[in-house]
């Protein structure tokens, strides 16, 4: 483009002495000669535009021209662009960092092969199944899965999977793993490849495989360096030696999206390494493994669907359990088998979530366009005192267009800025949100790279803003014309009536928009302390929980009872130990649940109830009170009559306190034990089972003494020492038993707060925005009414003038401001009211039109108020009317 202006100018310059020539030969001076050439040839400067415009490309000279400006104009005003900047940035930062948590939840695909042609077989309904559950999400028994792997028809590729933790350490404290259990097909399917040595093969899962293993890739690099030679190695998992066989390539991290996996293992080996008789390979009541495949060609999802559907009831009738319960059958013989779209895993994380992400990036969304009202109040401001300079440029002939153009690309510079920097912060912010998630148990993962969609939605964010906050000034700075922005400059007008009623319309909308964020705030707020506020019934302060495995010894079943005690015995002697005792499930984190009802009678009379084992001393040592009778003794033994301790909801379920101790009542069959009789002994306080959210259900307590015993036992203590204090003894004496035994450790506190993460989540992530909500608000108001008394000084002065007090001053610029916030609370009242239902479920405790929170958020925006009102009504105060009549 520069070459080809400078050979046009030299054309001109050739034209010009031309025709100087030619005048001067037919005998006018030199001086006329060059007047009269230049007025023929006419404005140099406009044949110049001219020609670029015939050459195309003159927007993009003109564009590089107004980005220079902006720029200039940036460095001369680094307050303001600092502002801006600050402003988009975290607005669209905050926006982007949870897309980026949406995205890799919801929206992306598992990084395998052709993720689209994947689908997951699974129950349409679990309602009525039972026996034990261990996954989170629908799942489906051992004989199930060999059923569907030997009738379908549909798929070209099947496999199945399930999660869980293993113990690396030979010895003393636990050192956790995260494994996969796999059919022999999943890498195949998945199109999974390795990183070193070679992945698991059909071959690989069959009855009596060989201990076989293949690492992760992070798992790799952690804990072996990343040295190829681990290939041939040995891996223990809960005390039995396994091979490793390959590394998985980077990228793949399990169908578990949220979650990572260590290390891979055949399913094969599940009998292997649960050798005390708890394998699940041949249960058909432990729902374990997520079943997937890939279609095959010209099948679609619906048609997979239809025929698992059909073949459904012949599948259920040959796997029906033996010992299932009677009750329950029907509902097992009526399951039916679906397909759905498995290109996205599955997720617990994803189920948790989904809707609070929603929520909280809509409450984003709100701050993005408080911010964006901020910048065009901003933005209206400096196009005010910029009026001279669009009118000197619109009188020199520029077009309202070009201004125009001028004053947007300063809106998308500023957009584009605020952008960039808002896509970094996002990848910090979204890794801290991720890192909420976290618990002393479990690391969350997701995959939070920069792809399209991120791009995309950062970048068309980015421009959105831009025209919020960036095309309504650029449009009033330019709607007058040159003579009446000449006039009005020079009489020191500082605006149009237009422009200050843009202003105060978007402050307006600004209170309304922090009103609803305020209130949501101030609902998860209260929520939370509601939460923690509840009486879980029991003192969790000081209980640590210790689950001691010693599976490794093979004690016979016949010595394993004693060994138990023996084991509890040496905990309670241990010093600063005040109490110890025996649990199966430990408060707030139940899921054991069935059917009890009175011998003699109607089983239709009977209620559902919670259920827990315990040993001797575990009321006490919880803090439960005893409310009846008494706790388990040295009586109850494998030979006594069953005893059972119930809770306060359960008694009242029977006819009370009094009319529950001495009472039998019978637990209906499970898939594992038969229908049994209790014998009530004594009868406790009411205490949290599930959560802290749940409503009050029966409880059955029954004695750890007259259970079958296990190969593992935990241990509820209760210490006033520290807990690594506590912790570090028991390991000790453990480890002078014997050096095999193992053991694991829950602070039953920790596991109270971390109960809470998703409110905990709610109520720190919508204050955070509230914050910055009011925030913003303060600057928009603060800088409105310091706008609005610069431009009411000539009246302010008169009406000093003519006796007007400073209080009445003052009262003038709060009812300015007064007025702005009541009708935007008002607006904000409508809008909270009607927001706050959709976040009903997730409160505990509070209604979402609760009143007494509504009032706090228009208290807190009362105080942003004054607060941004101060500063201005004290100067108006303090403005000498002398001054002030003079200068108008």
């Amino acid at each position: 483009m520069r070459h080809k202006d400078d050979d046009l100018r030299e054309e001109l310059r050739s034209h010009l002495e031309m025709a100087e020539a030619d005048r001067v030969a037919r005998g006018q001076s030199p001086s006329d000669a060059a007047a009269d050439a230049r007025r023929e040839l006419g404005n140099l400067s406009q044949i110049q535009e001219a020609a670029r415009d015939q050459w195309g490309g003159r927007w993009l000279v003109h564009a590089a021209q107004d980005l220079r400006y902006a720029i200039r104009l940036f460095r001369r005003s680094p307050g303001f662009t600092f502002v801006a900047m600050l402003s988009l940035a975290l607005g669209i930062g905050a926006n982007s960092a949870l897309f980026r948590v949406v995205d890799a939840l919801r929206l992306q695909t598992l990084p395998v092969s052709d993720p689209d042609g994947l689908a997951q077989v699974r129950l349409a309904d679990m309602d009525g199944a039972r026996g034990n559950f261990h996954l989170g999400h629908p799942s489906v028994t051992y004989p199930i899965w060999q059923a569907i792997q030997a009738r379908q028809q549909s798929f070209a590729g099947l496999f199945a999977w399930s999660a869980d933790t293993f113990n690396l350490s030979a010895g003393g404290e636990m050192r956790l793993a995260h494994g996969l259990w796999v059919t022999g097909d999943l890498f195949n399917v998945l199109g999974v490849r390795p990183a070193a040595g070679r992945l698991l093969m059909p071959d690989d899962d069959r009855p009596g495989c060989a201990p076989r293993a293949v690492l992760s890739y992070p798992f790799w690099q952690q804990a072996y360096t990343g040295n190829p030679a681990v290939v041939g190695q040995t891996l223990t998992l809960d005390g039995h030696p396994v091979e490793i066989v390959g590394v998985t390539a980077p990228g793949f991290a399990g169908l578990d999206v949220g979650k990572s996996f260590d290390f891979a293992i055949p399913v094969c080996m599940e009998g292997a390494l649960n050798s005390d008789g708890s394998g699940r390979l041949a249960s058909g009541t432990d729902w374990w493994l997520n079943v997937f495949g890939r279609l095959k060609a010209g099948w679609r999802i619906d048609a997979a669907s239809a025929h698992l559907s059909a073949i459904s009831p012949e599948l259920f009738r040959s796997t029906l359990p033996p010992k299932y319960p009677a009750v329950s059958v029907p509902k097992y013989l009526g399951f039916r088998l679906i397909a759905v779209p498995g290109a996205s895993g599955v997720s617990q994380l994803r189920e948790a979530y989904a809707a609070p992400l929603w929520l909280l990036l809509g409450i984003a969304g709100l701050v993005l366009l408080i911010a964006c009202a901020n910048l065009a109040n901003l933005l209206l401001a400096r196009a005010t005192a910029r009026q001279r300079e669009i009118a000197v440029r619109l009188g020199l002939g520029a077009s309202r267009g070009r201004i125009l153009r001028q004053l947007l690309t300063e809106s998308v510079a500023l957009a584009a800025l605020g952008g960039a920097a808002g896509g970094l912060l996002a990848t910090v912010l979204s890794r801290a949100f991720v890192g909420l998630l976290d618990t002393q148990t479990s690391t969350t993962t997701l995959p939070l790279g920069t792809d399209w969609r991120v791009l995309a939605f950062t970048s068309g964010l980015s421009l959105l803003t831009c025209l919020l906050f960036g095309l309504a000034p650029a449009v009033n700075a330019t709607r007058i014309g040159a003579s009446a922005l000449m006039r009005a400059t020079t009489r020191g007008a500082t605006a149009s009536r237009d422009a200050a009623g843009v202003r105060r319309t978007l402050v307006v909308a600004q209170v309304a928009l922090s009103m609803v964020l305020l209130f949501g705030s101030l609902l998860f707020a209260r929520s939370l302390h509601n939460l923690i506020a509840v009486d879980p019934g029991f003192n969790a302060d000081g209980v640590i929980a210790a689950g001691i495995d010693f599976r490794r010894l093979e004690v016979p079943a016949d010595r394993r009872a004693a060994f138990r005690q023996d084991l509890l015995e040496r905990v309670r002697g241990l010093a600063g130990v005040q109490s110890a005792a025996v649990v199966g499930v430990l408060p707030a984190s139940g899921s054991s649940s069935g059917n009890v009802f009175w011998p003699g009678t109607d089983r239709t009379r009977g209620f559902g109830t919670n259920r827990n084992v315990v040993g001797a001393g575990y009321f006490s040592t919880m803090g439960i009170p005893m409310v009846a009778g008494r706790d388990f003794d040295a009586t109850d033994t494998p030979g006594s009559t069953p005893a059972a301790i119930v809770s306060e909801t359960f008694a009242a379920k029977i006819g009370g306190t009094r009319a529950a101790i001495g009472s039998r009542v019978t637990r209906e069959a499970t898939p594992g034990r038969p229908e049994e009789s209790f014998t009530i002994v004594g009868v406790v306080k009411n205490s949290t089972y599930a959560d802290l959210k749940e409503t009050v259900r029966p409880v059955l307590y029954m004695a750890d003494s007259q259970a079958r015993p296990a190969g593992y036992v935990r241990i509820a203590i209760r210490s006033a020492l520290p807990a690594a204090t506590v912790t570090g003894a028991i390991t000790r004496t453990l480890t002078q038993i014997d050096p095999r035994i193992a053991v694991g450790y829950r602070i039953l506190a920790t596991d109270i707060r971390e109960s809470l993460l998703l409110e905990r989540m709610l109520a720190t992530l919508s204050g955070s925005f509230g914050v910055l909500a009011g925030v913003l608000t303060l600057v928009g108001l603060y800088g409105l009414i310091a706008y609005t008394v610069t431009r009411r000084t000539n009246e302010i002065g008169l009406r000093m003038a003519l006796g007007a007090g400073r209080r009445a001053i003052a009262g003038l610029v709060l009812r300015e401001t007064g007025t702005l916030v009541a009708i935007g609370a008002a607006i904000g009242t409508i809008l909270a009211l009607a927001a706050a239902q959709t976040a009903g479920t997730l409160l505990f405790g509070v209604r979402p039109s609760d009143p007494l929170t509504l009032a706090g958020a228009v208290a807190v925006l009362a105080a942003i108020a004054l607060a941004a009102s101060y500063a201005p009504a004290r100067r108006a105060t303090r403005i000498e009317p002398v001054e002030a009549l003079r200068a108008d």
